[in-house]
């Protein structure tokens, strides 16, 4: 932090420049105080020999865009949006020392910090990755420490470049930090190597120094490309994690959410409560905010506000910065490829650092389906050095072109992707173990509250719905197409024929248009149902085709008889009757009602769906509607009904084995039951009660509710397992680790709409096999929205699984995978 200089601009907009904060390849910080003398803010403003460069702006808005979709978590949400005609951003300012600067000051981290260090970024990069999108924003500069946790201050190359310089002709030369294997032999950029640089920072933050990137140019590519890491110095809690990310191949490197979660299996913020720097740092960081709350506003004639190229490099009123000759690094010509890499010593506040030199034009080309080519001249010579490698790099439409390959910074300039009715482009073949790209991400609004549940409406709408209202999400593009007041409160989401979504909610059904969320038609419980007056409906029990089952009561008031001559009259006794209802919501009619047994109070008992044959269909009340004197009756094990399908007459009520009232269980079109009995898996003949056959557990192993498909039926328990055993036999066909540590509950099973894939969901992860032999296929996390200082986001990941698409929810984020 030093004075500001003579030439500095006094005022960003509605922010006063108190001092200069600090300064990286593409622009000056500033820390100012806004309208309210309280309110501190880091300004970020381009260097205006750079910023005339069409390239430069364009990235520097893009980056700035990426960081105002990426706010939340452990990163500053802007406080004024990026312009497309001004190149300054303002954050909240947050006490904080860079990760260079903490090494230069106190040394290594210990590996508690490390640790929460990791997890915080890698959370960030898993909402980047989960786009398909690369970061390329981490740099020991880019990096901040501060008392809650680390926060990430670059959305690109451009913010984390390690020197920048405008060229002749409107061209740019960036010059990058670390570089990874895939970058030095020109292979395309992809998610992992964000993973590669997080362990190169992580390995700097555990020792002071970055292994592979020192020395000269040829020696540090050929460590970069093929070297192994020198990790003896990092902890050795870490050091095998480290070592994955380092992994020269990309699909040998671990997922961001899956390092995230093996750092910080309860979040980076519940990790770092309590305090997590070192008392050097933690002094550092203090000592820093009382310097910049102490400070005034300069004396001094105040320049008009600054909206464009008015930031002087240096304090001195030149539009040049330093040449690469000037910086030792060598000319560059279009004949000449270099890569140059920086040695700056073992313990230097900055740490060993590779750089690439990238060539942005002047013109940006036209948009193009395809990832546009390499322009002429930029990256046609031979490489000079068997190992030295310069990386071209074009900021186009499609976003930035390394080695030939696009590279997109979440979104091709910045923006999110087009939300329009066109269908998204066939992702890349998914890598084994990691997720295929995503479709499309969907934040519900923090201002709104948190999703109730979730539907999908004939292939082509996601509807969510919450206590203000329901909202429609086109499934192909992402996009929001409308949100209706009307819905508010809604806990079911079904299709209600070809041309209405169907909400139920604890006082009403409604129809709604697909085509804008307009009430086409309600039925309100508390009005009347068919007769039955102020009726009360418990969730709904299921849904075949367009006929719906649930459950519903009314209280009747019954006269006490006219008390004989002499005697007290006696009183009114209230009598609850339920009843068990079959409803056409398409021809919006009742077609039966069963009068069955009250629950216990307020008298509606809930039941869930067993299973749905062509004539008949089995429930099992939910225990938590059973009377005393039901959970007397049944000794420990539940009652399953068996209602006709066509007139409602109950068929029988029967027990199977020792199945309990809370027991996972599922049944067949075939006439089979499906239930966990202890550790043990067991198949029932529902006609008889007698048992087909027995699939034995392990200790614990207490199997969930298993998901009959085809000849299968997929199991799940508690040991994190997964597999498939034979309908008919009871055959193992295959068993399955999710590589959750025990103890987050049973997983959760879902079918693709094309059979073939089985995706498990729990609270850790989403977990994709193969359905028939039990491949893993892939995994997916996403540590969700998370406020540093709030909880760490929960919430189990739930999938909807339609066509060839499979949604997977948590909490406010949607995610569209592609599912065989």
């Amino acid at each position: 932090m030093e004075a500001l200089r003579q030439d500095d601009p006094r005022r960003f907009g509605p922010y006063t420049t108190l001092a200069r904060f600090r300064e990286s390849a593409s622009a000056v910080h500033f820390l100012a105080r806004g309208m309210d003398a309280g309110d501190l803010a880091v300004v970020t403003a381009a260097r205006p020999a750079l910023a005339s460069a069409p390239a430069f702006r364009r990235r520097f808005l893009a980056e700035a865009r990426t960081a105002e979709r990426l706010a939340g978590g452990w990163v500053q949400p802007p406080l004024v949006p990026p312009e497309d005609d001004s190149l300054w951003t303002a954050t909240a300012y947050v006490p904080a020392v860079t990760l260079a600067e903490a090494i230069g000051v106190s040394g290594p981290l210990p590996e508690r910090s490390v640790r929460i260090l990791g997890a915080g970024l890698a959370e960030t990069l898993s909402r980047v990755h989960a786009t398909g999108a690369v970061l390329q924003g981490l740099a020991p500069e880019t990096v901040l420490l501060a008392e809650d946790g680390p926060r990430l201050t670059a959305f690109g190359p451009l913010g984390a470049a390690a020197s920048a310089e405008a060229r002749e002709g409107g061209q740019l030369s960036v010059r990058l930090g670390y570089l990874t294997p895939e970058q030095v032999e020109g292979r395309e950029v992809g998610p992992a190597s964000d993973l590669f640089v997080l362990g190169l920072l992580l390995a700097y933050a555990a020792t002071g120094t970055t292994p592979l990137a020192d020395g000269p140019a040829e020696e540090a590519a050929e460590r970069i490309a093929h070297g192994a890491a020198e990790l003896g110095a990092v902890p050795d809690e870490l050091r095998t994690l480290i070592a994955s990310c380092l992994a020269k191949d990309p699909d040998g490197r671990p997922g961001a959410g899956s390092v995230a979660a093996e750092l910080a299996l309860e979040g980076a913020a519940g990790l770092a409560k309590g305090g997590w720097l070192p008392g050097t740092l933690a002094a550092a960081v203090t000592g820093q905010a009382a310097r910049v709350r102490a400070l005034e506003a300069p004396v001094g004639p105040v320049q008009d506000e600054v909206t464009t190229d008015l930031l002087p490099d240096n304090g001195t009123p030149t539009d040049r910065v330093p040449t690469d000759e000037a910086q030792g690094s060598g000319d560059i010509g279009e004949d000449s490829r270099t890569t140059r890499f920086l040695n700056t010593g073992a313990r230097a506040p900055r740490p060993d650092r590779s750089t690439t030199q990238l060539a942005l034009p002047h013109a940006l080309p036209p948009a193009a389906p395809a990832a546009p080519a390499a322009p002429r001249g930029a990256a046609t010579a031979p490489v000079t050095g068997r190992r030295a490698l310069l990386t071209a790099v074009a900021a186009g439409a499609a976003g930035l072109l390394l080695g030939g390959v696009t590279v997109s910074a979440l979104g091709s300039d910045g923006s999110a992707p087009a939300a329009d009715d066109k269908p998204s482009p066939d992702p890349r073949p998914a890598v084994p173990g990691r997720a295929p790209d995503a479709l499309w991400m969907y934040s519900h609004p923090a201002a709104a509250p948190a999703p109730l549940t979730a539907g999908v409406w004939q292939d082509k709408l996601v509807v969510l719905t919450d206590t203000a209202g329901a909202t429609a999400v086109d499934l192909r593009t992402g996009r929001k197409v409308w949100e209706r007041a009307d819905a508010a409160g809604a806990q079911s989401v079904l299709a209600a024929g070809d041309g209405l979504c169907f909400l139920a909610s604890p006082t009403e059904f409604l129809w709604l248009s697909p085509k804008d969320g307009r009430v086409v038609h309600r039925v309100r419980f508390v009005d009347q149902f068919d007769g039955v007056p102020n009726m009360k409906v418990a969730p709904l029990t299921g849904l075949s085709g367009s006929v719906l089952w649930f459950t519903g009561s009314h209280t009747v008031t019954v006269k006490a008889p006219k008390p004989e001559k002499g005697r007290k009259p006696g009183r009114d006794t209230q009598v609850v009757k339920a009843y068990f209802f079959a409803y056409d919501v398409v021809r919006r009619r009742e077609l039966w009602r069963t009068a069955v047994p009250a629950g216990r109070a307020p008298g509606t008992p809930a039941y869930r769906l067993t299973a749905v044959r062509d004539a008949d269909l089995v429930v099992r009340q939910d225990p938590g509607t059973l009377t005393p004197a039901d959970v007397a009756a049944g000794r420990g094990k539940a009652f399953f009904r068996c209602f006709d399908r066509t007139t409602g007459k109950q068929l029988w009520i029967r027990q199977f084995g020792t199945v309990t009232p809370a027991g996972a269980v599922a049944g067949d079109e075939e006439g089979r039951l499906y239930a966990s009995v202890g550790d043990d898996l067991q198949a029932f003949e529902t006609a008889t009660g007698k048992p087909v056959w027995t699939v034995n557990g392990t200790a614990s192993s207490v199997f969930g509710t298993p998901v009959p498909a085809g000849a299968l039926v997929h199991t799940t328990n508690r040991n994190q397992e997964v597999g498939a055993v034979e309908r008919a036999t009871g055959k193992v066909r295959w068993r399955r680790s999710t590589e959750v540590p025990p103890g987050a509950g049973t997983p959760a099973l879902t079918v693709s709409g094309g059979g073939r894939t089985l995706l498990a969901a729990d609270s850790s992860q989403v977990t994709a096999f193969a359905a028939a032999d039990g491949r893993r296929l892939w995994k997916f996390q996403d540590i969700g929205a998370q406020d540093p200082k709030g909880a760490t986001v929960s919430a189990p990941y739930r999938v909807l699984a339609t066509g060839r698409t499979a949604v997977v929810q948590r909490e406010r984020a949607l995610y569209a995978f592609p599912v065989e």
